[in-house]
């Protein structure tokens, strides 16, 4: 689970122009390698964050990475048809949660970066003009070449990332089922607590 973490946070996050798709996939190319250069170097550099410092790797986390996520479409996504039936104060209650999930298991996971790289692959559009796909393999002496998948949708001009496919698997997907357990007996309420747990026990670990 450490080492699929830390490559679902090895690549950059972008944002793109209203320009036709096959364009959006050029940029999102040249975005996304640049971006992943700056997170790779501050990874490779900080010396903090190697050693173990949670709370740094958080931060890089939530200035680089998390603000061009989009936690509310993969929220819904992850929860599936009882999204629906959440009353909007649940539905906020459920995205603040599964953030705060991610980001604490990824700082964690940072720590353990080990000079991974990362190639690109050429993007190609998605569904629509409003879709990319972004494909990049991540590479390790040792270690078969991983590759990982970016969805990206716009919404009023801005492209956030909503899923991302690690060896086939998509994250979203892989939570869907986790929920699908808490849902069937708890319901929303019990998803929640759930998740609340999931989260003190992470920070426990981080902590430790």
């Amino acid at each position: 689970m450490i080492v699929r973490s830390v490559l679902w946070l090895l690549a950059g996050l972008w944002l793109f122009s209203a320009v036709p798709a096959s364009a959006n996939t050029a940029e999102a190319e040249a975005l996304v390698k640049r971006v992943t250069e700056e997170v790779l170097s501050i990874l490779r550099e900080d010396k903090q964050i190697r050693d173990g410092d949670r709370k740094r790797a958080a931060e890089l986390i939530e200035n680089r990475i998390a603000p061009h996520f989009d936690f509310e479409r993969m929220t819904a996504l992850a929860v599936g048809r009882a999204w629906r039936q959440a009353e909007p104060a649940q539905r906020e209650a459920l995205i603040r949660e599964f953030r705060e999930l991610l980001v604490r298991t990824y700082s964690n996971a940072l720590t353990n970066y080990r000079d991974q790289t990362v190639a690109f692959r050429p993007a190609r559009p998605g569904n629509d003009a409003d879709e990319a796909i972004v494909r990049s393999v991540v590479e390790q002496p040792g270690v078969a070449p991983v590759p990982i998948e970016y969805r990206l949708a716009r919404q009023d001009g801005e492209w956030k990332v909503y899923d991302v496919a690690v060896n086939n698997v998509s994250l979203v997907t892989s939570y869907r089922g986790s929920f699908a357990t808490e849902l069937s007996s708890g319901g929303i309420e019990g998803l929640l607590e759930a998740l609340q747990e999931k989260n003190r026990s992470v920070a426990r670990k981080g902590a430790s």
